[in-house]
């Protein structure tokens, strides 16, 4: 993500936003709200001159917009992120229109910009810098890839080869093969996970064929293969040794102490009501949020007051499993800094 402030007072003003990837996309979808206002240039249809010999034709001209939103809509297997709502500025003032946003389209927001906004646009323009990491899987007879994007995992391929138990050398070669070719674009950090001895063989194959990936790539020891392999990664902080400060990682870590201290009536509050009255009394320390509760008008304020009071709040997607077990909790839970009746 590119971004540039263009007037911001008192938090209110506009900020410019060029969406480079996915993750840029899906990052816009939770900074782009209803009643916001957004310019760009898209297309609109206007009557085209016409000499009355024939019909008015009708056609699609490149034209500036101001959009009020009315509805956002994140379209992932798309790549593209639509922002409705009627027109205020620019032609047919009143008309609705819908814009298709997707990486290279730039918009201009202007609303008033919450500190959970400009850390996550802070976030988004740092991963910029970085290439997408990615995830492998190695077991006997099959591999599993998966992008490790900011809103989550997203599986990109399974290769298989033979049966899953008691594989012979020759196929296990034939794995190899086939998974380092499903890799060959890949040009971020690699993670080659899973248990045993065959991830660490299929190291030494990337080592052997390909020395510029295997520069890249940290091989972790996991308990589970698949997906949960990828969640293990990360909760061993594997990511920060390889990106720095990566959200995701950050995210699994504060879900676990979160379960833990409710498993062991530690200092902990969840849900709105017991979240409210933990930032009421000053307890709260570290403000945990839905994503999907963002816009919603209470959650907003109970954001605001928890920074009044010094508490971080963190946003988590509920695309990926920490963000799915604190909306189990209501989608708001807090770590305190002690207990409270």
């Amino acid at each position: 993500m590119k971004s540039e402030v263009r007037e911001l007072r008192n938090q209110f003003g506009e900020i410019r936003l060029f969406p480079e990837t996915l993750d840029d996309i899906w990052h816009l979808s939770h900074l782009v709200g209803p009643g916001d206002l957004v310019f760009a240039t898209t297309f609109r249809s206007v009557e085209a001159a016409t000499d009355k010999l024939r019909p008015e034709k009708v056609e699609k001209r490149p034209v500036r917009l101001g959009i009020r939103v009315e509805k956002v809509e994140f379209h992932q297997h798309t790549n593209r992120l639509r922002i409705a709502g009627v027109i205020e500025s620019g032609v047919d003032v009143t008309a609705h229109h819908t814009l298709n946003v997707e990486p290279g389209f730039e918009i201009s927001v202007i609303k008033r910009w919450r500190s959970v906004d400009c850390e996550r646009i802070r976030r988004a323009v740092d991963a910029s810098a970085y290439g997408v990491v990615h995830i492998v899987s190695v077991e006997e007879g099959e591999a599993q890839v998966y992008r490790l994007r900011q809103f989550g995992p997203e599986w990109v391929t399974t290769v298989t080869a033979g049966s899953s138990k008691g594989a012979d050398t020759g196929t296990r070669s034939v794995l190899f093969e086939k998974t380092l070719e499903a890799l060959t674009a890949v040009t971020g950090p690699l993670v080659v996970a899973g248990p045993g001895f065959v991830k660490d063989e299929f190291a030494n194959y990337v080592r052997a064929r390909a020395p510029d990936l295997a520069e890249r790539m940290v091989v972790v020891e996991t308990r589970r293969i698949g997906r949960g392999a990828v969640q293990e990664v990360i909760g061993q902080g594997i990511l920060e040794r390889l990106l720095g400060d990566l959200h995701l990682a950050r995210e699994v870590g504060l879900m676990d102490e979160v379960l833990l201290r409710v498993a062991t009536g530690g200092a902990v509050a969840y849900g709105i009501d017991e979240v409210e009255k933990a930032i009421a009394y000053g307890a709260a320390e570290t403000v945990l949020v839905s994503d999907t509760l963002l816009r919603d008008e209470g959650t907003t304020m109970l954001i605001e007051r928890a920074e009044r009071l010094n508490a971080s709040v963190v946003v988590l997607s509920t695309e990926f499993e920490p963000g799915e077990r604190l909306a189990a909790l209501g989608g708001v839970a807090a770590l305190l800094r002690y207990t409270i009746e």
